[in-house]
């Protein structure tokens, strides 16, 4: 193939188009079909070809061009995007029978009988969402909070596999939402790559993908193997959406974009269960990672009827495959202190991998659950991991038990501050509350975990230093910290200490739900936070609230609403929290008439988690 390229005006722009055109159609046979018809070197002349016309005529360039797929400068962080429609998750199912009870839950809602379902295999990868402006790809980003995720567009235009531009007759504004994944293939020749060159390998396809799509460096994601598969929609005119989710990837695959080919339409519970086996027994032969499979009722109309609960749509369910295992040996069994003084013992473990992944620890959950399996140090025992799970011990191999494993003997104080402990059930907790440095410190990580007020940079070495060296006590000293203050401290030089700061002052201007899930208030997650915020105007309204008013709340019952009235009613609570609103933190006040407002008229698009 010769390259030309003594083009002059309009000349040149035709010659453009033309190779952007060809080279985004043989992208399309390359990804999506499989079905190459030029060969690499062809198709890098044609490449080469329009960069260097590009370069020649640069008032030619254009953000949907192919040569824009090889990546940019780095950024110094990822903008934060708002969903115009939340991506949210799906509920699970371990066995045939919560299968059978999602169909039956389904038939009795819809009053039918015949329903059609769309089988699609669960990818072990990251959920992403594309907007496309007439045509052209303008933003892209990751699922996030759900609610608020990260800009990830110049990574993405990296990817040969999405379409830049569609030149189909589209929607003037329309979002395709889907999973970026690494084949089987890709990941061992990345890690061979990784290997040769001297750096630490990958743990698993998953995470070399989410990490991929994280570089802050897009030249870097350009030369990561990253695939993807569409397998729904987010922003989308009425006019234009297919009545079926089937129809709905026919009509995505005609536009460009790729769509998993074992996807299948299947009926009622036999069709789902049949189609279970044969991607259980297919699974290892697939040229990517799956952990399940995805049950969508197939109708739109169906599945608008059907609605959603508080963080998952009742028209489809994840069936996972069993989790898988290893034997490994005990070598130690240490106790963890939570935020809320919950003691965990965990065992440390000889590192074997599960699932494609190193696992060093595993969670023993409570000493009653210790106890009664009887785990002692230098046992042999069976774990299990089941995508992205905690590992779990599942059970000794007495047969194996060497004479020197003792029975463990549980704490009689606290391991951190020597404190009593208290029994509640089968939870032992530490009695000293924030004089207890553990739960000190945990809690202050909580308050700036990224789906409470997100400060980035202030991780568990961070939080060790800031509290050592007596900077801060409890959440609000954060917002007192000083520039001079920081430089002082070991492994901080003035950029990453203004970065510090830079991160915490963002952190002022939040959600109120946000807030609430900061304060760490017991058995108060991202959801019931979200109610809560939906049901009061204010935060001064909710601290003065009683435990019968609380019950009424959807997903909010007695032990809860218990929890939330004993942490407003402790005087040290409500110091900090007036010390964080003094601090500045601040978030938009809605109208309790406008929060809670039916959820069921609003459209929700899955993740495909």
């Amino acid at each position: 193939m010769t390259v030309s390229t003594q083009h002059t005006g309009d000349a040149a722009l035709q010659r453009i188009k033309q190779l952007r055109e060809q080279i985004e159609a043989h992208n399309q046979q390359y990804y999506q079909y499989d079905a190459p018809v030029i060969s690499d070197a062809d198709y890098d002349a044609l490449m080469q070809e329009l960069l260097q016309l590009e370069q020649q005529f640069p008032e030619l360039q254009s953000k949907d061009s192919p040569t824009h797929r090889i990546g940019a400068a780095p950024l110094e962080s990822f903008p934060q995007v708002v969903h115009q429609v939340p991506m949210l998750s799906l509920d699970n199912a371990f066995s045939d029978e919560e299968i059978s009870a999602f169909i039956e839950r389904t038939q009795q809602r819809l009053n039918q009988t015949d329903i059609d379902f769309v089988a699609e295999p669960k990818l072990d990868g990251l959920a992403v969402s594309l907007i496309y402006e007439n045509g052209i790809l303008k933003q892209a980003a990751t699922r996030g909070d759900g609610s608020r995720g990260e800009d990830i567009t110049d990574n993405i235009r990296t990817m040969q596999c999405i379409p830049l531009h569609v030149t189909r007759e589209v929607p003037a504004l329309f979002e395709v939402r889907g999973e970026v994944y690494i084949s089987r293939k890709g990941f061992a020749e990345l890690n061979q790559r990784c290997q040769q060159q001297g750096k630490k390998l990958f743990a698993n396809p998953r995470n070399a993908a989410a990490g991929s799509l994280r570089q802050l460096d897009s030249r870097v994601t350009a030369q990561r193997p990253l695939l993807f598969y569409a397998y729904g929609y987010g922003v989308f005119p009425d006019e234009s959406l297919p009545k079926t989710q089937f129809e709905l990837l026919q009509q995505l695959q005609a536009w460009g974009f790729p769509v998993c080919r074992e996807i299948q339409l299947v009926n009622g519970l036999q069709g789902c269960l049949d189609n279970y086996r044969t991607m259980e027994t297919m699974r290892p032969e697939l040229a990517f990672d799956i952990d399940g499979v995805v049950y969508k009722v197939n109708r739109f109309d169906y599945q608008r009827q059907l609605g959603f609960v508080s963080r998952a749509p009742r028209w489809a369910i994840a069936r996972k495959f069993p989790a898988e295992e290893a034997i490994t040996q005990v070598i130690a069994i240490d106790v963890q202190v939570g935020r809320t003084g919950a003691l965990t013992p965990v065992a440390r473990l000889n590192p074997t991998t599960v699932g494609g992944v190193v696992v060093t620890n595993a969670s023993l959950h409570n000493f009653h659950e210790l106890r009664q399996k009887d785990i002692r140090v230098d046992d042999s025992v069976v774990i299990r991991r089941a995508g992205d799970v905690i590992p779990e011990v599942v059970r000794v191999l007495i047969d194996r038990r060497p004479e020197t494993a003792m029975p463990y003997k549980q704490p009689e104080v606290c391991p951190v501050c020597g404190s009593g402990l208290e029994q509640e059930q089968i939870v032992v907790r530490c009695s000293a509350g924030l004089y207890c440095p553990a739960q000190r410190k945990e809690a202050i990580k909580h308050f700036a975990s990224r789906k409470a007020m997100d400060i980035d940079g202030l991780g568990d070495k961070i939080v060790n230093q800031l509290l050592e060296a007596g900077l801060i006590n409890t959440s609000a000293d954060l917002y007192r910290l000083q520039l001079s203050q920081l430089i002082e401290l070991p492994r901080f030089g003035h950029q990453s200490a203004a970065n510090l700061l830079s991160s915490i002052e963002n952190s002022r201007s939040t959600t109120f739900s946000r807030f609430l899930y900061a304060l760490g208030i017991r058995e108060v997650g991202e959801t019931t936070a979200k109610h809560l915020a939906q049901q009061f105007s204010d935060l001064d309204a909710l601290m003065q609230v009683d435990q019968q008013t609380l019950e009424e709340i959807d997903d909010i019952g007695p032990v809860v609403a218990q929890h939330i009235v004993s942490f407003f009613q402790q005087a040290h609570n409500r110091e900090v929290i007036q010390q964080l609103i003094q601090a500045g933190i601040n978030w938009e006040v809605i109208k309790p008439e406008t929060a809670s407002m039916p959820l069921l008229n609003q459209r929700f698009v899955l993740t495909g988690v």
